[in-house]
């Protein structure tokens, strides 16, 4: 994507399954569940660079002895920011004596992350700022275990504001604003009302204190606590929790917007936000890990009993499709297939663009996560090519005029051709965190190859979407300008991003969108600026209505205009204007009809199509035009 766009989180969760002496005895060390976590949220470290979190629960400790442990960090490079240290604090009690590996009983009293069950976190900010504080996982401590709670997620709740009014209708005083807050609190107090029932029953049967404390523990529901709670939520969202008596739980929205994987063997239950980093951390086929199903929650009981429950009845499914264009780490063999899959349905509009003319074009791709469906156009244009190739060949044999002459000028001219073209600046944009330094900077993070594009030539080149427009403008046209081509097209793998995301990707303001900034453009021009006024009072009584249908009226906005006038008006919007270039830009867009070829199990695509898969995106959409149209910044949830 070469627009840079904060998006969905990344989750991790461990729980061990056999004593820690065994995973001494075969693997070496007591603290291969640290080091699991470690490559499992490495290998997902895409996921989130602007915090991460680590939490980890030790069973069984005597009293006195704390039990529940938590490091975040919201630095550069954040994983190793909270791994060294703690790897350099055990070998230093491994120097002094104070642990002891072959005894792992002295490493889980002496060493805080040896533990049996372990939580992990990759943060993109999306709300709540950059700080510590806004980092997960989130802690509510109390002196009973089963009140601990430690919570993290991906996820965003589009009613954020109802959730904390539900609070304070309890006669909490909520103090943060941020779902991630809300949510730690409901939960909290659901188990809360949960351990206080249990109690007061348990009580009146004459058990002891003792007694009591481990009667809850196994009488302890949390998918009872989850579906009574989760009545109110409206959002995408994929939540994993630990209670500080060792119960578990990772429970995903109902549409499953929000992706979430697992697989249990017998020594661990693992989680994580995508498949292929399980099957590589653990050494399993993508058949052993399965989807956690939308609506469910998958219960781990510190008993070991490992159950998947029904939380919310499910909605239609809407997983979200920017995962499978950009988001995952394309080593996912369902995602790789789909994403050359993305690029080959490029491959008509394409040819249509350069008419036909293979033998005077270069094809590249705008790095990184482009570049497998720049594979798969390649492979598309060499299948068309080849079959012309072989119709030409067997006609010149029917007729007897095959030559040798003949086969070198099928199978060498017109072929498709593929070249490294533009390079990115990974350390430039690692150092760029905030948008304002960004923009500023725009212009520097793509290189380019001198010397390889000739004045006669098309230049290709793939992108995964093209969201703001911003670094297309400022940087990429400009500096393929340099190589002074007769055309350049940009062929976006996504279709049109029309409309706001609420449930997890950084794209809530509407006049941010180039293709919004195009449509506006063209209503003004063509006389219909009244539109944007009737759109505005429709989406502003949409807000007022306290029940109403589920209508996107921004929609209206786009009703006048196909995408082919939007995408030349994108194309107007973001060539250079003053460059010594003087070539034609073309802006190609994958189809709606398309995306869902290549993506046929993936269906949610409320940015492109504005069809929000819950209440909640079309109260956003309609309060984002709101926002737009009277000049104020910020969500619009």
């Amino acid at each position: 994507m070469s627009d840079f766009v904060s998006h969905e989180c990344g989750i991790a969760l461990l729980r061990l399954k056999k004593p820690l002496a065994y995973y001494q005895e075969k693997y070496g060390s007591p603290l291969w569940g640290l080091y699991q976590l470690f490559l499992l949220m490495e290998k997902q470290h895409n996921r989130g660079q602007d915090g991460a979190g680590v939490a980890c629960v030790k069973f069984d400790m005597p009293p006195g002895e704390p039990y529940m442990f938590r490091e975040r960090n919201v630095e550069s490079n954040p994983l190793d920011k909270i791994f060294q240290p703690l790897l350099e604090r055990y070998n230093h009690l491994q120097a002094t004596g104070t642990v002891h590996p072959e005894f792992p009983e002295t490493v889980k009293k002496n060493f805080d992350f040896c533990g049996e069950l372990y939580l992990g976190h990759l943060r993109y900010g999306t709300s709540g700022g950059y700080n510590l504080s806004a980092c997960h996982p989130y802690f509510r401590r109390s002196s009973w275990p089963t009140r601990n709670l430690v919570l993290a997620g991906n996820f965003n709740m589009t009613n954020t504001a109802d959730l904390n009014a539900t609070l304070t209708a309890t006669g909490q005083h909520p103090i943060f604003a941020t779902d991630t807050q809300a949510l730690l609190e409901m939960l909290g107090h659901g188990f809360d009302e949960h351990h206080q029932a249990l109690y007061h029953a348990l009580r009146a049967q004459g058990l002891t204190g003792t007694q009591i404390s481990q009667q809850i523990s196994l009488d302890l529901d949390p998918a009872r606590v989850l579906r009574e709670v989760s009545a109110e939520w409206d959002g995408g969202y994929t939540l994993i929790g630990a209670l500080g008596n060792g119960d578990a739980f990772v429970t995903r929205d109902p549409a499953g917007i929000r992706p979430c994987h697992w697989f249990e063997d017998d020594e661990v239950v693992a989680f994580a936000s995508e498949r292929a980093p399980l099957c590589t951390v653990f050494n399993r086929s993508p058949a052993q890990v399965q989807e956690l199903e939308p609506g469910h929650a998958v219960i781990v009981k510190k008993n070991g009993t490992v159950r998947s429950e029904l939380i919310k009845p499910a909605l239609p499914r809407a997983q979200c499709t920017f995962e499978r264009i950009y988001f995952s780490r394309g080593n996912d063999a369902d995602i790789y297939r789909e994403r050359k899959a993305l690029g080959a349905e490029l491959a008509e509009p394409i040819l249509q663009a350069i008419d036909r003319n293979l033998e005077h074009t270069i094809f590249g791709f705008i790095p990184n996560t482009a570049e497998v469906a720049y594979f798969g156009l390649m492979s598309e244009l060499r299948m068309r090519r080849r079959s012309e190739v072989k119709l030409a060949l067997l006609e010149a044999s029917r007729l007897g005029e095959l030559t040798e002459e003949l086969v070198d000028e099928l199978i060498l001219i017109n072929w498709p051709r593929g070249e490294k073209i533009v390079g990115k600046d990974a350390k430039l944009r690692t150092f760029i965190g905030q948008e304002k330094w960004r923009n500023n900077l725009a212009s520097h993070v793509y290189d380019v190859t001198y010397g390889v594009v000739t004045p006669k030539d098309n230049l290709v080149c793939i992108d995964d979407s093209i969201v703001r427009g911003t670094t297309l403008r400022r940087s990429i046209l400009r500096i393929l300008g340099r190589l002074n081509p007769r055309k350049i097209i940009v062929a976006s793998t996504a279709p049109q991003i029309r409309y706001p995301d609420c449930y997890g990707i950084d794209m809530s303001e509407l006049g941010k969108f180039i293709a919004f900034e195009a449509a506006v453009s063209l209503l003004k021009e063509r006389g219909q600026g009244a539109v944007l006024e009737e759109v505005y009072q429709r989406c502003r009584d949409y807000g007022l209505q306290k029940s109403t249908e589920p209508v996107n009226h921004v929609r209206q906005i786009y009703a006048s205009f196909s995408a082919e006038e939007i995408s030349q008006r994108i194309t107007e919007l973001v060539t250079p204007r003053n460059g010594e270039w003087q070539g034609e830009v073309v802006i190609i867009y994958q189809s709606l009809e398309s995306l869902h070829r290549a993506l046929p199990n993936h269906s949610g695509d409320w940015y492109f199509s504005g069809k929000y898969p819950t209440p909640g995106g079309y109260r956003v959409v309609n309060q984002a035009f709101v926002n737009y149209f009277e000049q104020a910044e910020g969500r619009a949830y």
